[in-house]
C-alpha cells in the first residue's frame, strides 16, 4: 500500500468520479428510445442492455487506470478477494426506475483498500447531483461540503426504506413499514439504496434502512453518509454489511434502531 494512504483515496476518487461520468453520458445523455430488457431473480427484478453496457464502459476506465485491482460489479461479478484494491460497482442503481424513465436512479461507484471502503462516488443524473466521499476527508454533493443538522425526535423522522423482489419478502417488509408509520413523520420510498444513503447525507431525509443489499447497493452511499455525519450500522445493531444497513443521525440511530428491531425489521 502507498505510504500516504489518503492520497491514494484522492487518485481512487479521482478514477471513480471520471468513470461515473462517462457512465452518466452513456446512460442519460445518450439514452436510448428502446433498449432491452429482462429479469434476473424475479420477474419485477430488471437489468437492461444499458446495465451492462454502462458496467463495461465503468470496467474498463477502472482497469485502464489500475489493471492490477479487482472489479466486483452487479452485472459481471469478479473476486473481491483477488487484489488490495477492491471495487464496487452499481452501473444503474435503481434499474427499474431506469425502465420507466422515472426520476432516482444512479451511478455507484465505490473504491475499498483491504475491504475498507476509502472512496465514492454517486452520480445521480436526473437531478444533476453527484455525491463524492473519501474516508476521513469528508462528503460532498457537486463540491460542496456535506454536514448533517441536528436530529429530529423519532416521531418527527422522514424515513426512507426500500424493498426486496421476492413476494413473501415484500409482504414482510411492508408489515414493519405498517408498523413505523404511525410512528414517525412519512415514510419516502425512492428506488434506489445509494441515492438513498446519500440522502441522509445531504439532510433530504433523516434516516434510511433496509434489508437484503449487496455491497454494490451501499459502498460508496454509506461512505457519504459516514463522512456527512450519520452513523451506519446493521439493523441488528452490528457493522454495516450486505444485507442489513441503517443510516441515520447518531442522536436518531438508536431510538429508530431498537423501534425496528421491534417490527422485526432486522429479520426480513
Amino acid at each position: 500500500m502507498t505510504a500516504d494512504p489518503s492520497a491514494l483515496a484522492d487518485q481512487l476518487l479521482h478514477i471513480a468520479v471520471a468513470a461515473a461520468r462517462a457512465a452518466v453520458v452513456l446512460i442519460h445523455d445518450e439514452r436510448p428510445a428502446t433498449f432491452e430488457v429482462s429479469a434476473k431473480s424475479t420477474a419485477t427484478d430488471h437489468v437492461t442492455e444499458m446495465d451492462r453496457a454502462s458496467e463495461e464502459l465503468i470496467r474498463s476506465i477502472i482497469s485502464t487506470a489500475r489493471p492490477d485491482d479487482e472489479v466486483v460489479g452487479e452485472e459481471g461479478g469478479g473476486d473481491p478477494g483477488r487484489a488490495e484494491v477492491t471495487w464496487w460497482v452499481d452501473p444503474i442503481d435503481g434499474t427499474t426506475n431506469y425502465v420507466y424513465d422515472h426520476p432516482g436512479y444512479a451511478v455507484s461507484i465505490a473504491a475499498a483498500i483491504d475491504g475498507i471502503t476509502v472512496a465514492g462516488v454517486v452520480a445521480d443524473p436526473t437531478h444533476g447531483r453527484t455525491y463524492t466521499a473519501t474516508r476521513g476527508g469528508g462528503a460532498a454533493c457537486d463540491g460542496r461540503p456535506l454536514r448533517l443538522a441536528a436530529a429530529p425526535p423519532l416521531e418527527q423522522a422522514l424515513v426512507a426504506t426500500g424493498f426486496g423482489y421476492d413476494a413473501a419478502r415484500r409482504a414482510e417488509q411492508g408489515a414493519v413499514v405498517a408498523g413505523l408509520l404511525p410512528r414517525v413523520r412519512d415514510i419516502r420510498r425512492m428506488g434506489a439504496a445509494a441515492l438513498d444513503l446519500c440522502s441522509v447525507g445531504a439532510g433530504r431525509v433523516d434516516a434510511y434502512y433496509e434489508a437484503g443489499l449487496s455491497m454494490w447497493d451501499l459502498a460508496a452511499g454509506a461512505l457519504v453518509a459516514d463522512e456527512a455525519g450519520a452513523r451506519v450500522g446493521a439493523l441488528d445493531g452490528g457493522p454495516v454489511r450486505p444485507g442489513s444497513v441503517l443510516a441515520a443521525h447518531p442522536d436518531l440511530f438508536g431510538p429508530l434502531r431498537d423501534l425496528l428491531q421491534d417490527l422485526g425489521a432486522d429479520r426480513t
